[in-house]
């Protein structure tokens, strides 16, 4: 019975978007079809289920994904936290199993080379103080979330610690080492009092090498092995063996081996340490770029605040050379400002009232002041950080190989050291020899090496595209878009500026152009699509007057409809006026040769009559050919996606270079083509800058989005080209294969190293020093090797 009811689990869920009876009833029936679920109560009232069910049996993710398909969702929050204590692959392993098995967590992911966890998690059902408490109960150390303008020095504390126990144990190892060596080159006999070497490895043992026991005996604990156990037990069976010796008066002594193979592993991770800071400093110049004072106006006076105080709506004062605090308009003043840290864009963007700046760049010249629009969490400078943090904390395919070979890593090492113990000691080298030949197997092999070959050069190539102006949200679309057979490059925004102009136009004589055009301007105020706002614009010039519209709606793939005093008028494509019974046949010449020219064609009607015709100009981005050209050379298919009519999308088309081409596509209908083209085998790359571009950008296996596009088509998107420019596509693709041949560098180099230096200890050419050694310069060769990616910052 009390087993029984260790595997029966009851959970109350909330559940957001439930508006009746129905909705709940939908849910319960839902859930219940979940094999191991055994009852399900919904309360509309509370917006909450409760759920009876078999843990063993059920996945809580199952649960969260079964009420998505429904059609509601479960609301869940974000944290990342900073563990301590992490040596290898197998501690990650074992702090994201114990964190993915927490009832209310969706998701989590460890990574070591950063020392943090990416947590997602059901408000309500667990909170963060208990998913922290999980971690320490494994042995580790926990910070709480930081803010990414004030991370300095969060680690300062355990990298002192880290120094204080290295410099302790090269102090109290140097005699020894120093015994150790005279012995080994022949220069006489220097031996040191057996008490007095106990005297100095004690302290090496027990206060030096403290956190190996600490990690072995919570790695232990809770089912699993670690590095960790590997170190502890191979200098525990060193010093003990010595310590008996010395007691018993055997005359075998290993003292001098069981220090300083504390003191080299020691060192390792020190080094290991800062080549993993090298690795995520591309944050840490991130986090620097806002300045710590801001200059703001408080009824006409100019006072100083710090810059994490500067609130919505404040006027804010910027002088020459100076950092933008925050996000904003600009209200008065003019200025060129450098925003080439945020969005690799080399030259000044020169700035007028009106412009956005962003948080972070340079003022170059002259003084401004802006209005506040943006502080916190949501400038666009932390939500790049928050970006670049849970990319680098993702786990790349890769990654997945070395975590399975670590999982069993350390059960075979300690099995292989046992069989090599039994062999020397039948073979009849002696009980000291036989032991010390287990040893060495014990401290050469290195599941440190597997676990950093992946992230490592993930957070350096996370680093370098973020340095360029781009942004992958995870480690496994910087190693995806390497993959991609296929690019799907929306027009407008994509392969065009996204900035179309009026071109030409034509209105039949019997209506009146002025008023025509107030129409049309007014009726497009309201419109977001590029092309509702370069007729708006238009209007705007010629100087026409606003005219009051009712019923504005916005035909998606479509155009618009809206009604003016008594008439109804809609503008947008042939499709939308012919569907209202409209004779197109007065302006049929101009739509024939306009459409030739690449142009696209707006049509305007009301009351069944053509009211205009109207000729937009985009003009296709200078290095979009050049772009195009080099995809093909690499052996892509390329295709145009585009609502514009198949005259005008084959005339853009041909000067692109592109030859296959889906025109006349509605919004949901590009989703369905990628979904045609992935059903086909194709690895699809959707780029694009719209809301309509959003879905398809979400279905496609790397969507990626330009910079200068939507805050939802960013959203939606893998990849962001935050500089706004078609050639950063390029630059991704050869940062990720780049990337990926590190990778393969780092796990090969981490397999045969084991692979040959285990079997070289187990045969007694390693001693337990130079085993030591080969280990902690296994993982740091991992480490530089990776930072090495940083070469190829010019070709990129």
């Amino acid at each position: 019975m009390e087993e029984e009811k260790e595997k029966n689990q009851v959970l109350t869920i909330p559940i957001s978007g439930m508006k009746c009876a129905a909705c709940a009833s939908r849910v319960e029936k839902g859930l219940v079809e979940i094999p191991g679920i055994h009852s399900v109560n919904v309360n509309l009232a509370s917006g909450k289920a409760t759920v009876d069910y078999d843990a063993k049996e059920v996945n809580f993710q199952d649960i969260v994904d079964k009420v998505s398909k429904i059609g509601y969702e479960v609301p869940e929050e974000e944290t990342e936290l900073l563990i301590e204590g992490m040596s290898c692959a197998s501690c990650a392993a074992r702090i994201e199993k114990k964190l993915n098995t927490l009832p209310g967590v969706k998701k989590a992911m460890v990574n070591l080379a950063s020392n943090k966890a990416y947590v997602q998690f059901v408000p309500g059902i667990i909170n963060q103080a208990e998913i922290e408490e999980a971690i320490e109960s494994l042995g580790y150390g926990v910070q709480a979330p930081f803010n990414v303008f004030s991370g300095k020095g969060r680690k300062r504390n355990r990298a002192n610690w880290q120094k204080i126990r290295f410099l302790a144990a090269l102090f109290l190892s140097f005699p020894l080492f120093y015994m150790m060596v005279a012995n080994w080159v022949g220069k006489g006999q220097f031996m040191i009092d057996p008490w007095i070497q106990l005297l100095l490895a004690t302290p090496v043992q027990f206060f030096s090498g403290w956190p190996f026991y600490q990690g072995a005996y919570h790695s232990l604990k809770s089912g699993s092995a670690s590095m960790d156990v590997l170190v502890a037990l191979g200098t525990s069976v060193a010093y003990f063996y010595s310590l008996i010796s010395l007691v018993a008066g055997w005359g075998v002594f290993y003292f001098e081996s069981s220090a300083m193979l504390i003191t080299i592993i020691l060192l390792g991770k020190l080094l290991e340490e800062r080549a993993k800071g090298k690795a995520s400093e591309a944050i840490e110049k991130l986090v620097k770029l806002q300045p710590e004072i801001a200059h703001i106006l408080q009824d006409g006076i100019e006072k100083d605040i710090p810059a994490e105080r500067v609130k919505v709506g404040d006027m804010v004062v910027v002088k020459p050379g100076e950092r933008i605090p925050v996000d904003g308009i600009v209200v008065e003043g003019n200025s060129a400002v450098d925003e080439s840290l945020l969005t690799g864009e080399s030259m000044p963007v020169e700035k007028h009232p009106g412009d956005e700046v962003i948080g972070g760049s340079i003022n170059r010249e002259g003084s401004f002041i802006f209005r506040a629009t943006k502080v916190g969490s949501r400038m666009l400078l932390a939500r790049i950080i928050k970006m670049v943090e849970e990319a680098q904390s993702s786990k790349a395919p890769l990654e997945r190989l070395a975590d399975r070979v670590s999982a069993i890593f350390v059960p075979v090492i300690i099995a292989i050291s046992v069989i090599t113990f039994l062999g020397w000691y039948i073979e009849g080298a002696g009980f000291a020899n036989a032991l010390m030949h287990m040893v060495t197997v014990l401290v050469v092999a290195c599941p440190c090496a597997l676990g950093l070959a992946t992230p490592t050069a993930v957070m350096v190539g996370i680093g370098l595209g973020a340095e360029k102006g781009f942004f992958f949200r995870g480690g496994e679309y910087l190693e995806g878009i390497g993959k991609v057979d296929t690019f799907l490059l929306d027009k407008t925004g994509t392969i065009t500026w996204g900035t179309p102009s009026v071109d030409g136009f034509f209105i039949p004589s019997s209506f009146d152009i002025s008023e025509t055009w107030a129409i049309i301007a007014s009726g497009e105020k309201r419109s977001e699509h590029p092309l509702g706002q370069a007729l708006n614009g238009y209007g705007e010039n010629l100087g026409v007057p606003d005219r009051e519209i009712k019923n504005f709606e916005a035909l998606p793939g479509k155009g618009i409809r809206f009604q003016y005093q008594d008439g109804v008028w809609y503008i947008g494509k042939e499709e939308l006026l012919k569907s209202q019974g409209v004779d197109l046949t007065e302006v049929a010449e101009y739509k024939s040769q306009w459409e030739k020219e690449g142009k696209t064609v707006v049509l305007a009607a009301s009351e069944g009559k053509i009211r205009a015709i109207i000729a937009l100009n985009d003009t296709i981005r200078d290095e979009a050919r050049e772009v195009v050209s080099e995809l093909k050379q690499m052996g892509l298919e390329i295709a145009m996606v585009t609502g514009d009519q198949k005259t005008v999308a084959q005339a853009i088309a041909q000067k692109a270079g592109i030859d296959k081409v889906f025109s006349e596509v509605m919004p949901d209908e590009k989703v369905e083509i990628v979904r045609k083209l992935k059903k086909e085998g194709k690895v699809v790359a959707m780029v694009g800058d719209g809301i309509n571009d959003a879905p398809a950008l979400a279905q496609a296996d790397v969507g990626i989005a330009i910079g200068t596009g939507t805050d939802i088509a960013i959203e939606s998107a893998d990849v962001i080209l935050m500089n706004g420019e078609l050639r950063s596509l390029i630059s991704a693709l050869r940062l990720s294969q780049f990337t990926r041949r590190k990778i393969k560098q780092n796990l090969v180099w981490a397999f045969v190293y084991n692979l040959v230096t285990v079997p070289l200890a187990m045969f007694g050419v390693f001693t337990p020093v130079m085993g030591g050694t080969a280990m902690a310069l296994s993982s740091v060769s991992v480490v530089t090797n990776s930072l090495l990616l940083k070469r190829y910052r010019n070709q990129i």
